[in-house]
């Protein structure tokens, strides 16, 4: 199976810059790339928003940093989101992100067909010894059951995140980034045969 014309998107749900699961989505994209995949890193911070509101949205309309979001994810077929986890939950960021771009309509096209057309994998890095997946639970159902989306089964923590990567941003553990680079690979896989 050629994979030649998938295209992978990797953003985290952090806009910290010391974020472990900004790193991770960087480490993704380089996985990628190294595989022969086309890949894009977004930076969420890059996109800010304000929080939504549905009265803010009626005077002002939908933000325009919205809009280009969606636009980077319809070039993409593939899209692996890093979810950090704020109180067993999903980060206030990634939620508000994912808010607003449901609520961009294109003329005709389904409501919702930027996540419905595309699919989706998870993943997370955390101090503690769970590695965030309490976090990656909330997003999938975010993702799933709220936005329509297909999410891979499979998804990837890293747990003591502090202690895990290399200098060059690589994990130390090789067998936990061969695990990785086996959801990325699924992932493509599971892109191309979703868009042909």
């Amino acid at each position: 199976m050629s994979l030649s014309s998938t295209k992978l998107l990797f953003f985290a749900g952090s806009a910290r810059e010391a974020s472990f699961n900004k790193r991770l989505a960087r480490l993704g994209a380089q996985i990628a790339e190294v595989n022969g995949l086309a890949a894009t890193f977004a930076d969420l911070g890059d996109y800010p928003m304000p929080l939504y509101d549905a009265d803010l949205q009626a005077l002002d309309g939908i933000p325009e940093n919205a809009h280009k979001l969606e636009a980077l994810m319809k070039v993409h077929t593939g899209i692996f989101i890093a979810c950090p986890e704020y109180n067993a939950s999903i980060t206030p960021l990634l939620k508000n992100t994912l808010d607003w771009i449901s609520r961009i309509r294109n003329e005709g096209e389904e409501p919702l067909a930027v996540f419905k057309t595309r699919v989706f994998a998870l993943g997370s890095a955390s101090p503690g010894g769970m590695g965030g997946l309490r976090g990656v639970n909330t997003v999938r159902t975010v993702l799933e059951l709220g936005l329509g989306a297909l999410v891979l089964p499979d998804q990837f923590a890293v747990p003591k995140a502090g202690e895990a990567f290399e200098d060059n941003g690589h994990l130390k553990n090789r067998e936990q980034q061969e695990k990785f680079k086996q959801l990325i690979v699924k992932l493509a896989r599971a892109a191309h045969v979703l868009h042909g």
